[in-house]
């Protein structure tokens, strides 16, 4: 007999299933899942969480008709599989395969992309006032996760939807870990409601038996009632969202498809928004993910059958080198403080939040707290060290601006992946921090070369009295020795790598060891360039590069960032306003697209990136007339 996954080519198909072959197909569904991460990596956990949920709401649902929003998109991996993406999911985070998140141009169930958190509802609400105004009919479910509640943008959201009172049906999928495990009041709130459940049900027990009591029953229940209200706050759980004007619901096994099936089809009836607790489990169906969700939530390739991550003798990864750098300075200073956002894992801080626990501090998903949070330490004589990752830090634009440029405020600002962020495609490639960062005043922005470097930089930044912010490459490091004394990297200043007399390259961080292999391969071609590290986007190495410009007729910027203002622009706009250069300029970068996900060789190598074009490129730019 075949799998059951094998007939489910659309959701209407699971409509014709009993409730013993949706058990079989969630493990059919798990099994197949854990298959594909097993072996091109991926964020299991998550997914190994939600398959009943999904297949639940599938079921009651009729999608795409009925449009359902992940936050995080994360989640989404048994929906792509029964949504006609099924023969396709082994290419699952490949190169011109499926993606890891929702994305609205992939399939038609796709109504939102979800790469970042705390999004799903403003959204569902725009669209729930959108199809009223329009006169139509059909439900809108937004799956939350716990940890995308503490977002700020979900809370703003939850006070709106709470005015407005439009049907829309929110799903709280609590699995008391967004990424690490969850941090806060609001997490410790929805642990209460957990733990509330059984006295939701004594009250209804309560409620029906007193009731019952012939002549005086519904007059004692009347007159309870007011006392019940006055408690209800400190006892009944669901009150915080009951009070916003959202109807509470659950808590709900999120395992158990019949009573999922059951609590939905009862959403159903409700006219006005409405929250379904549903309480989860990440790895669930696989041992080794149960036990350490965090390290599965977005996975490198492992042996399936044992757990064990594949892996290769490889240098130290920039983020470990991170870390360790931080908990070194911290040994140094007692006012160094660490700060990530649902990231100690991620961002290599989990060594630093052991030894120093008093000085570490996990926001939660909310950026833009981590920031202003960062801001108050700063101002009160600490030396905040803030890990986020490029993409996320994006969320805290007006912050960076507001709250720390403006009041020129000492933080170190580290930002991890940095550049392209290979197989979780659009939403994560940190292709845009030079640009974005750059027009901020009084900040100071560098990019590493190689991990020893990075570690000079963390100390040259710890240091100054300044925004500093420096940007380094997810993986793995270059390989080279690391030192065991800091030394501080002069602000502004760049390093001659190699000399030469026909044309210079400057690069920047990852970009710069493949040029300099690229100028001594041109070198045995006759041509011989001069390489140089920039390590400063902001401030340039301005003395330098009017040297360039007088003795120089070739001059080449690369870098893994966005061209368009980006550091190749820094330098244009520097020699544009001296008005004195005559150079022929060529900007190696990334180009005005939207970068897909799949390997970063293979992203390299679309857009010209890689050693060999880069090789190509600049050869036939000496070349020209």
């Amino acid at each position: 007999m075949g799998r059951i996954l094998d007939t489910i080519n659309e959701p209407r198909d699971l409509k014709r299933l009993s409730k013993e072959e949706l058990i079989n197909l969630s493990q059919e569904i798990r099994e197949e899942i854990i298959d594909v991460v097993s072996k091109n990596g991926g964020h299991l956990s998550s997914n190994l969480g939600v398959v009943e949920l999904t297949l639940a709401l599938h079921f009651v649902f009729d999608t795409p008709v009925d449009k359902i929003l992940w936050d995080v998109g994360h989640q989404c991996y048994t929906h792509k599989l029964i949504t006609g993406r099924r023969n396709r999911f082994k290419t699952l985070r490949q190169y011109k395969g499926i993606g890891g998140f929702p994305n609205i141009e992939e399939s038609s169930f796709d109504i939102y992309n979800t790469g970042h958190a705390s999004t799903s509802l403003s959204a569902a609400l725009g669209m729930a006032v959108a199809r009223d105004l329009k006169g139509e009919d059909f439900y809108i479910i937004a799956v939350v996760g716990d940890g995308s509640l503490t977002g700020g943008m979900a809370l703003e959201a939850l006070n709106q939807i709470g005015h407005l009172k439009k049907k829309l049906i929110i799903i709280l999928n609590d699995n008391e870990m967004s990424i690490s495990p969850n941090v806060g009041a609001i997490s410790g709130y929805l642990n209460y409601l957990v733990s509330g459940q059984f006295f939701r049900r004594a009250k209804e027990l309560t409620e029906s038996a007193v009731k019952s009591i012939p002549a005086v029953g519904r007059l004692m229940f009347r007159v309870t009632r007011r006392f019940e209200e006055a408690v209800k706050k400190m006892l009944i759980p669901g009150s915080l969202f009951e009070d916003l004007g959202i109807k509470y619901m659950g808590p709900v096994r999120g395992h158990n498809i019949e009573m999922l099936i059951q609590t939905f089809y009862e959403a159903k009836k409700y006219n006005g928004p409405i929250l379904i607790h549903t309480v989860t489990r990440k790895g669930m169906g696989y041992i080794p993910a149960q036990k350490e969700p965090s390290k599965f939530h977005s996975a490198s390739p492992f042996d399936k059958k044992t757990g064990k991550f594949i892996v290769k003798d490889s240098p130290p990864t920039y983020s470990s080198i991170f870390g360790k750098t931080s908990v070194e300075l911290a040994e140094r200073d007692k006012r160094v403080i660490a700060i990530t956002a649902a990231m100690p894992e991620g961002t290599g801080l989990m060594d630093f939040s052991k030894k120093f626990p008093n000085r570490f501090f996990d926001v939660g998903i909310a950026e833009q707290h981590a920031v202003n949070f960062a801001c108050g330490l700063a101002l009160q004589g600490y030396k905040p060290v803030v890990a986020i990752y490029s993409t996320f830090l994006q969320r805290a634009y007006d912050q960076i601006y507001h709250d720390v440029s403006l009041m020129n405020v000492p933080i170190l600002f580290c930002l991890d992946r940095s550049g392209i962020v290979s197989d979780d495609g659009p939403t994560h490639q940190g292709i845009f921090d030079m640009a974005y960062l750059r027009p901020f005043p009084n900040v100071i922005i560098m990019a590493p070369k190689d991990e020893n470097e990075l570690r000079h930089m963390m100390y040259t930044g710890y240091l100054e009295n300044r925004p500093v912010f420096i940007r380094y490459p997810k993986g793995y490091g270059i390989g080279i020795d690391i030192d065991k004394e800091f030394r501080v990297t002069p602000i502004g200043k760049s390093e001659i790598l190699k000399d030469g007399d026909m044309g210079v390259i400057i690069s920047i961080g990852s970009m710069v060891y493949p040029c300099l292999r690229v100028a001594q391969k041109l070198e045995r071609e006759g041509k011989n360039l001069k390489v140089i590290n920039a390590r400063y986007v902001k401030p340039l190495d301005t003395e330098l590069l009017l040297e360039l410009s007088d003795n120089y007729n070739y001059l080449i910027t690369a870098e893994e960032g966005i061209v368009n203002g980006g550091f190749g622009s820094a330098v244009r706009e520097f020699f544009d306003s001296k008005q004195k250069y005559s150079m022929k300029i060529l900007s190696l970068g990334i180009p005005d697209v939207i970068l897909p996900h799949g390997k970063r060789e293979e992203i390299l190598k679309l857009i010209e990136l890689d050693e060999e074009s880069t090789y190509r490129r600049i050869k036939n730019f000496l070349e020209s007339k």
